[in-house]
């Protein structure tokens, strides 16, 4: 009997989207993913399973650990199709689609390019569930033993991965479906879309101009993509073009830039998208957004009959209240959206396309077709905390914030929560008013800054 090895697991491991960290430090190193790997392919040989694809984004550190992860998984006797680069719901979508039992991508999505993890699809695409996770972290606690070699996987590259899902984002617009006569920037942020959305819009017949497209492995993120649209408002103003559009590292997220230069957030395309739907009469009951979701989303929601929800942040959670309530709409203020009439996860490309099909057959600018929604002001900070447990962080800081929460009454919403993804508090104060709402923002950070 293979012996146990205590403690390897705890703390769990997975956090809101896969595992994720430092490159270098616990869990993200090429000891533990070696291991990981191994456990993984345990687990899903105990399925009858053992086909596992790998992805990954551009980051420097992929290489490594997308070669000790493809060991592991060898070693426990699963077979690994490689795709290197490509965008996280391009691997959920050629999981399922070529019959592979899981997926795995490598990628820490709009995390600087020091960090890295790793997240999982189950065999239809969607991300594993909380059994299967308690599943592999039980595993890790097991002797790594190698299977006999005639029992070893195998490894392969799959040669047309990029060609597959362009033509799969294409389909989920439409048959007919033409972007002539558009002038469009898109923004790769040098990640994993680089190679694939630049076909994807210029198949579809429009004018394309690309930045963020030349990824060094360091460059990941840095000052491009959806977390830094500011670079691409400036080439949408200087070039003229119709619109811009910014992915993130992973693809996984998307906003948009109208003519005028103004970003487009994920609340103010899932109004466009939830409006256009509800026009087809293809809207199935409502949208969910998160405990972050401007205000201003729910207000014009409403003002159509459109039923409206708030999940905890996390695309997981998002996904988890839209199957409870049988909807098929919903996403983060991020951009993170979920489109499950089309897929099984958030995808840049794909939501872009929503918006896009809205503009084309309106025939009006973005910047016109938004105007149904006003966003309150909202301000949000990130306080880092060296080190510390977010957790703790936040319960040392609660009675303070607490009571300065009640003195602003009802004008205010505030949410303060530990990042998921990065090592950070995160303060949003939403109001009417945009000053207030700043310096409010501020004066709660100073308490949480005081409780590191």
């Amino acid at each position: 009997m293979a012996a146990r090895l205590k403690n390897i697991s705890n703390p769990p491991i997975f956090g809101t989207d896969g595992i994720r960290g430092a490159v270098g430090r616990f869990p993200i190193t090429p000891e533990f993913c070696l291991r990981l790997g191994w456990a993984v392919g345990k687990v899903f040989a105990r399925q009858g399973s053992s086909h596992i694809l790998i992805g990954k984004d551009t980051r420097i550190s992929g290489y490594m650990l997308e070669s000790v992860l493809e060991s592991g998984l060898v070693s426990a006797g699963a077979d690994v199709s490689l795709m290197g680069p490509m965008p996280t719901p391009a691997v959920a979508y050629l999981t399922r689609t070529l019959r592979a039992d899981a997926g795995i991508v490598v990628s820490a999505s709009h995390n600087p390019y020091g960090d890295n993890g790793i997240k999982f699809f189950d065999g239809d695409g969607n991300k594993l569930g909380d059994g299967v996770e308690a599943e592999i972290e039980g595993q890790l606690g097991v002797e790594m033993v190698c299977a006999p070699s005639d029992r070893l996987g195998r490894a392969s590259r799959i040669e047309d991965a990029a060609g597959r899902y362009i033509e799969f984002c294409k389909a989920t617009a439409g048959r007919g479906f033409r972007l002539h006569g558009l002038r469009i920037v898109l923004d790769c942020a040098h990640g994993a879309t680089y190679h694939v959305a630049p076909g994807v819009f210029e198949e579809l017949g429009a004018e394309i101009t690309v930045v963020g497209a030349s990824p060094n492995g360091f460059n990941i993120n840095a000052g491009r993509g959806s977390s830094h649209p500011q670079h691409l408002v400036g080439k949408v103003r200087e070039s003229g073009a119709d619109l811009g559009i910014a992915f993130d590292g992973d693809g996984d997220r998307v906003v948009m830039v109208d003519a005028k230069g103004e970003v487009v957030d994920g609340d103010e395309l899932l109004y466009l998208i939830a409006s256009h739907r509800q026009r087809q009469g293809v809207l199935q009951g409502g949208v969910v957004g998160t405990v972050m979701s401007n205000r201003g989303l729910e207000r014009a929601l409403a003002r159509l009959g459109i039923p409206f929800a708030r999940s905890a942040v996390g695309d997981r959670y998002v996904l988890k209240l839209l199957r409870r309530k049988g909807w098929s709409l919903g996403g983060e203020s991020s951009g993170h959206l979920l489109c499950l009439d089309l897929t099984t996860t958030g995808d840049g490309i794909v939501s872009a396309l929503q918006a896009l099909v809205l503009m084309v057959e309106a025939g009006k600018a973005l910047h016109d077709l938004k105007q149904g929604m006003t966003k309150l002001p909202q301000a949000i900070v990130n306080v880092a905390v060296d080190g510390a447990p977010t957790a703790s962080v936040c319960e040392r800081a609660a009675p303070t914030l607490r009571q300065r929460e009640r003195a602003l009454g009802d004008d205010y919403r505030v949410l303060i929560r530990p990042s998921g993804t990065e090592p950070v508090v995160r303060v949003m104060v939403e109001g009417d008013d945009s000053e207030d709402v700043a310096a409010i923002a501020e004066e709660f950070a100073v308490v949480i800054e005081k409780a590191v």
